[in-house]
């Protein structure tokens, strides 16, 4: 007998998970989109399966907009393990080496400021930037190790929320593609120690909080009592990632041009930048980008929701 072909749903928003310990944020994303039986579906940036926490999950028309949330600032807490160092730089590796843990709160206060403002890492070989097509920690695995070229992160807050013994929690606030590993595994290095990530949670990605989540087994539970549709009301709004953005809302007659690929003006656009856009009923219709001539330039487009 030939199998039936699972038709999904045209369902959009976004569903803010608090993506549990030991899966990959894929693979969460794929079973939340199993959970919503929904047509199209995208994460907002990769946690690894050792961390927890914030994972923003986009579907229908909210992947039009992933970008920015992949684009945005991020929340952390960490515990780092002082006194090893591993292959992977967290847990999840094997030890390298180990070195007598000798020092004090007072020591890791001292050298905290090294690491806030702006600041070079080079990424781990554990990671998913590629080189000619192969995901680094492919080749990591396989043995090799390749030159990778410093980056430039921005770290906002880096805190010591508490030492005791050999381990240290810290509160990290950073730019987009800031690796946490290579961040606490130097620290550790100028501690004279080493440390690799004990613990990640993922507190805050762009305007969004853990205190927003739903875990997947509230999911879960959701969806055996009432299906699919149930889990629907999770989800947030497309454009709940650009609240922060300028708003403007067009009349019928500027929404109709604009829907159909058209700059438009509007009397109370800012100069510049980029604006989210309602339609004359409220409905959000998309995101524009201020012209020279003042015009708002369609970037991405919503027609229906």
């Amino acid at each position: 007998m030939a199998q039936v072909k699972r038709i999904r749903r045209n369902v959009s928003g976004i569903i803010l998970l608090d993506k549990p310990l030991g899966f990959t944020s894929n693979a969460a994303l794929q079973k939340v989109r199993w959970l919503l039986n929904a047509e199209k579906a995208g994460h907002t940036g990769s946690l690894d399966p050792l961390a927890t926490g914030v994972l923003p999950l986009c579907f229908g028309e909210a992947t039009k907009f992933s970008q920015y949330l992949l684009d945005s600032d991020k929340g952390y807490e960490t515990l780092a393990q002082l006194g090893k160092t591993t292959t992977t730089a967290d847990a999840e590796g094997e030890v390298l080496r180990e070195r007598p843990v000798t020092v004090g709160r007072a020591d890791i206060e001292a050298v905290l400021p090294n690491f806030r403002g702006q600041i070079s890492q080079i990424p781990p070989m554990y990671s998913a930037l590629k080189r000619d097509g192969q995901p680094l920690y492919k080749l990591a695995r396989a043995g090799e190790v390749v030159e990778r070229e410093p980056r430039s992160v921005t770290i906002a807050r880096l805190e010591l929320l508490a030492f005791e013994g050999d381990t240290a929690r810290f509160a990290v606030d950073c730019s987009k593609g800031t690796y946490i590993r290579t961040l606490v595994e130097d620290i550790g290095e100028q501690l004279g120690c080493g440390a690799y990530v004990a613990q990640l949670r993922r507190t805050q990605a762009g305007p969004f909080s853990l205190a927003q989540t739903v875990t997947l087994e509230e999911l879960e539970a959701v969806h055996a009592e009432g299906g699919n549709e149930a889990v629907d009301r999770f989800l947030m709004p497309s454009d709940s990632g650009l609240l922060d953005w300028p708003l403007l809302q067009f009349s019928e007659h500027s929404s109709f041009y604009w829907l159909n690929g058209q700059p438009v003006r509007a009397p109370d656009a800012p100069k510049f930048g980029m604006v989210r856009v309602q339609d004359h009923n409220g409905r959000f219709i998309g995101i524009g980008e201020v012209s020279e001539d003042g015009r708002i330039a369609p970037r991405r487009l919503i027609r229906s929701e």
